[in-house]
This record gives C-alpha cells, structure tokens and sequence, in this order.
C-alpha cells in the first residue's frame, strides 16, 4: 500500500499522478474501515482527500502553516502527516478527533468552534511579515458553512486590507456545514459553482484574437482589461475581489492536478488571494451520498458495507426534545424554532418537517441567531433557539446585552451540555452554568429525566418577560428519577427517617446527575450519614426556599456537571451567606481546565465526579464535624 509509505508530506513529492490517484482511493478505504469501527467525522474528511494531499505537495509543513475550519475535516491531514493509527480515535490516550498540537507539529490549532481559521491565519500572516519570512506561507481551509459565520467575514476585512500580504484562502465547498449551507453567501458560491463560463470564454477568446493580424493581440488585453466587468456578468465573483481578494476558481475539488496548479499560483501570488474548490462531502462512499441529512458527518459506530449502526439507538435526550418541541408547537402558533446551521444535531429537524414557515436556520452565527431571537420575541412570538452547550459562548454578549436587558422572552436549549467526552476540550458544555449566572433576570432548568424536560421546556416558553435556559446532556436519556415531596419549587428525591430532627447533609443535586446523587445518599447511609436529596429544578435563581431548608441541615453539598467556577455551588454559596445561614458547604462538579478526549465515565472518573469519590469527601466531612479524627484520611466507602 501506498498509504503505509507515507510518514510525512515530504513523502508526497515522490509520487506519480497515477500514484496518487491510487493514494486518495486507499485513503477513503482507511477511513471507511477505520472511521466505521470508533465513530467520528466521516462524510467531511471523505471529502477533502484529494484538496488536502494538494494542499500537502504544494505547501511545506510545518514550516508553512496548514489551517483547518473546522478541524474535525483534519482526519486526512493526519494520515499524511505519520498518523495512521486511528484504532483510538477519540478515545482515551488516542488520536484526537480534531488537530492537536500535543500530536504533531503539524497541527497548529485545534480549531472546532467555527469561523475562526480566518483571524488566526491573518495574525500569522502579519507574523510572517514582522519577522521578514518571506519564504513561510500561510494556508487556512475554511468551509462554506464555516464561511457563514461573522468571524470570518471580519477577518477577511482585515485580509483584504493587506494587499501585498501572501495568504491563501481555500474555500472548500461543498454546499453543507452539517446539512446544505444556508444563506446568502449560499446561494453567492452556489451561483460561482454553477457558472463556468467565464474562463471558457476568455481562454477560446484569447485564441481566436491572437490568430487576428495586427488587432488580436492588443483587441485581446483590452478584452482582458476588462475582466472585471466581463465577470461581474458572466460568473459573479466580484464580491471577494471588491474585497481585494484575488479569485481562483472554481475549482474541481477531486482533479489532483487543477488542485495543485490553483494552489501553485496562489502560493506565488504576492498578496490574499481565494482558491475555491468545489468538492463532494461523502466522496467515494455510496452510504454517505445516499444519506441526505448530513452525508455522515459524524457516526457512530457502523458496519462499514451497510452505514447502519451497529446498536439501535436508544431514546436521547435530544430526541425528547424534539418531540416536545412539535407537540407545543401544535399548541402554539407563536413558538418558532431557530438553530445555527445544526438542524438535525439539535432536534428541530422534526419541528421543521410540522412547521417549514416556523424555522430559522441561521448558519453558523450564533451571535446573530441570539440577536434575531430578541427581534423575533420583541416582535411577538417566541423562539426556542437551540444550540450545543458549549457554543452558547459565542453569543454570551447577545444574551446578556440584547435578550436579557430588553427582556425579551427567549428560550435557549442547551444540548450536550456537561462532559460530553470524545470530541475533547473544546466540545464539554461545562461553562454555560457559570457564565449565565451573571445574567440579570435570566432562569435556568437542568431536568433530571425526560419527564422533567418535557415539563421544564413548558415552563420556559410561558416566561415572557425575561431570557430561559433549558440545558441537559448528550446521549442517553437514563430511566425516570420520581420526587417524593416538593419544597418551594423544588423536588424532594429523598428524605431522611421520620425520627432524623437535623439530617447530616442536604445534598443538592443538579440536572441529570440526580442517579449518581441518590447512589451517593445510599453510599453515606451505609456510613449512618443522613441525607436529603433536593432537585432544584431551576438552578438560577437559587430557590427562596433552599436557605432554610439547608440551616436545618448539618451540611451542604451541591453536584453539578458544570465547572466548578461560578456554576451552581457558587450561587448556592451565595444564595446561603445573603440569607445568614452559616452551614458548611462542598461544592463538587468539574474543575476549571481543559479536559482531554475520552469516554464520558473515564473523564468523570478522572476528575473525581463519582459517587463513590464524592461520598468518601463527604464522609470524611461529616466525621471531621464529629470530631472522629483531626488529620487521619476519611473513612473508606465501599
């Protein structure tokens, strides 16, 4: 195999275009077979195979600098870059699903939250020309979706305004982010795709005048002079040129040779210029073509000659979510869906098939998807906008300045929030819980079960006056934890025996974790440490009536699957010192560092979030308060 040959780019130069050729059909073959047994990014990196061997021959890392946007299209970049061992990937001590800079230096940023590549390339482009590299380049592969977002249009305001500053801007298109690109910029490379005529026209032109005596030849650069006008009517790519971009383009994504040869001039070029390829996500595999929703943007595991998943999916939180959402939205003429370019990741797939009229697919812009809520709520309906945990960040400035403060009634549903594992730092919704809590008027829910979303969602979209946030995990959606009493607006989970007058610790338990909560009270039972179990539901603002049930209490202890910095602890803390009630408190959730890829359970694992981990603290913690022992180490909790 020519693939196991293959132990740097360098390697590349050696190889024939029949030899490549042959390279890109054995590089599809690996990643079906080797992609279909971990789970990953598949239809994306099926689809650059050929863009990303081009980009290797012609570009020299890492001495040239090789971006991806986003990074989960990196998987070929890998195999060519010495690593050819994916039997780990995403998992625990094995490849990253993204680049990473601890694996090779190759990779120069990890780069999964989209729409970024374009400020990083400019800054090491300007880099370059500070430090006088003249013969170190810069290329940054940014998707059409990707290419919806904000941040890029910024960046390449600031690329343009360098005219003599060498920066390469490939544009891999391929007309979908998850599903088919949304938009305006769409419908614009849409147009660049389907209209070829120009270069056609000049090349035949530039023929017929140059066999033209005496006025061929100068009729032919004043034709070309023209240029500009004559491709503003014939293929419309102006818009980046009025940028000051020079354009290449477009160009057949899966021919090697045009590939190498755009690459080439733009590499020469003295100044920003755009090669725009047009590739297929999915190349090579009839599974993924056929599959209209994504083109296998991300799988499971799957068989490899099927694309069927080899378990069947049980019920997800997502997919509750989802069913939900068209119930209310029969109920509810005012409810309108929006999701920034994750259609079918986030669940509205289903409220777009009930309600085509009712759904916003922003792109990837979550800033603006945040913003155009607030419109639309001002206007008189109410969106639900949902989005993954962690890409909430992007438009905490839109929450807190545009929703919040015009208190416009908006719900946002925070899939795949807490750990979420195999897609690593970058994907852990571990920072939501935290960052809105210094949000003025906002509300927030952490359903415990299905049932409590389904409620809790209800609960939401009847706020009107203020920001909601309904937030639960990826995956699974465990088995219904019923409540055995209710205090304020709190659910009891579990109390003490009727002859307990002060329970030694009231554990508060947040969202989804409330199985591994009650495990904890049965583990401290065992110890003779009495225990209530209290579902806040809506964590934010704290429960009036958490202050005094906590001082009727010898401890206090919060669990949450958010970082510990200011997440739901903290505002327990708080909610405790303003209200005078001097209990202790222990507060468990992440720690506040970026965690590495692995299954969700060995990142729990890892960090302590466990029942048996925090029921042996909070022994010790009990028995320290009883004077059992001043510095010899807790007791053991089986």
């Amino acid at each position: 195999m020519l693939l196991t040959r293959i132990k740097g780019p360098r390697d590349l130069d050696r190889l024939s275009q029949e030899e490549l050729t042959q390279l890109a059909a054995e590089i599809r073959s690996f990643l079906v077979d080797a992609v279909s047994k971990t789970g990953g990014h598949l239809g994306p990196n099926l689809g650059v195979v050929e863009l990303t061997i081009a980009l290797h021959r012609v570009f020299e890392s890492p001495k040239d600098k090789v971006l991806f946007d986003t990074g989960h299209q990196a998987y070929v970049h890998k195999l060519l870059t010495g690593r050819q061992d994916f039997a780990g990937l995403r998992t625990k001590n094995g490849l990253s699903g993204y680049p990473s800079r601890a694996e090779s230096e190759h990779d120069v940023i990890e780069n999964s939250h989209a729409s970024t590549v374009l400020g990083w390339a400019d800054g090491l482009a300007k880099a370059n020309e500070v430090l006088g590299r003249e013969d170190h380049h810069v290329a940054a592969v940014i998707g059409d979706g990707a290419l919806t977002g904000g941040m890029a249009w910024e960046a390449l305001n600031n690329i343009a305004a360098a005219k003599d500053r060498p920066l390469v801007i490939v544009v891999n298109d391929n007309e979908r982010s998850y599903g088919p690109t949304i938009g305006g910029l769409a419908n614009h490379l849409a147009t660049l795709r389907t209209t070829d005529g120009y270069e056609r026209f000049l090349a035949r032109g530039k023929e017929l005048l140059e066999r033209t005596p005496v006025v061929g030849k100068p009729l032919f650069e004043t034709l070309h002079g023209a240029k500009k006008g004559l491709k503003d009517f014939i293929a419309p790519q102006g818009m980046f040129e009025d940028l000051g971009l020079k354009y290449i383009g477009p160009i057949d994504g899966h021919d090697l040779e045009a590939l190498e040869s755009a690459l080439q001039r733009a590499k020469r070029f003295s100044g920003p210029v755009i090669v725009h390829c047009l590739t297929q996500k999915g190349r090579g595999y009839t599974p993924a073509l056929e599959h209209e929703a994504d083109r296998f943007h991300a799988v499971g595991v799957i068989h490899p000659d099927t694309g069927l998943p080899v378990k069947t999916a049980a019920a997800s939180w997502t997919s509750v979510f989802a069913d939900e959402m068209v119930k209310i939205g029969h109920e509810r003429e005012d409810i309108v869906g929006i999701t920034a370019a994750m259609l079918h990741p986030v669940g509205l797939n289903k409220f777009a098939e009930a309600f085509p009229d009712r759904i916003y697919d922003v792109g990837i812009a979550e800033q603006h998807g945040a913003t155009s809520a607030a419109g639309l709520a001002t206007g008189g309906v109410h969106p639900v906008f949902a989005v993954y945990a962690t890409f909430l960040n992007r438009a905490f400035d839109q929450v807190l300045m545009d929703v919040a403060l015009h208190k416009c009634g908006v719900t946002f549903v925070l899939d795949r929030a807490g750990v979420t594992g195999d897609d690593g730092a970058s994907h852990n919704g571990m920072w939501d819980m935290s960052i809105l809590q210094v949000v003025p008027g906002l509300r927030l829910a952490a359903p415990r079960d299905a049932e409590q979303l389904r409620a809790q969602l209800r609960e939401a979209v009847e706020v009107k006056d203020a920001p909601t946030v309904v937030r639960f995990s990826k995956g699974v959606v465990g088995p219904a934890v019923p409540a055995v009493g209710r205090i304020g607006g709190m659910d009891l989970l579990r109390t003490p025996a009727p002859e307990v007058t002060r329970p030694d610790v009231l554990l508060v338990s947040v969202g989804a974790l409330a199985p591994m909560c009650l495990e904890i009270a049965d583990l401290l039972d065992k110890q003779g440490i009495s225990t209530t179990v209290v579902d806040p539901r809506w964590v934010k603002p704290v429960d009036e009536a958490l202050a005094p049930l906590a001082d009727r209490h010898r401890v206090v202890v919060t669990v949450e699957d958010n970082g510990r910095t200011g997440g739901v602890g903290a505002a327990v803390s708080q909610a405790l010192r303003d209200a005078g009630v001097d209990v202790p408190l222990r507060d468990f959730g992440i720690p506040q560092r970026f965690l590495d890829h692995a299954l969700r359970k060995e990142i729990m694992a890892e960090i302590g979030l466990t029942a048996p981990d925090i029921a042996r603290q909070v022994t010790g913690l009990v028995a320290k308060l009883d004077g059992r022992y001043d510095s010899e180490p807790a007791a053991t909790v089986d």
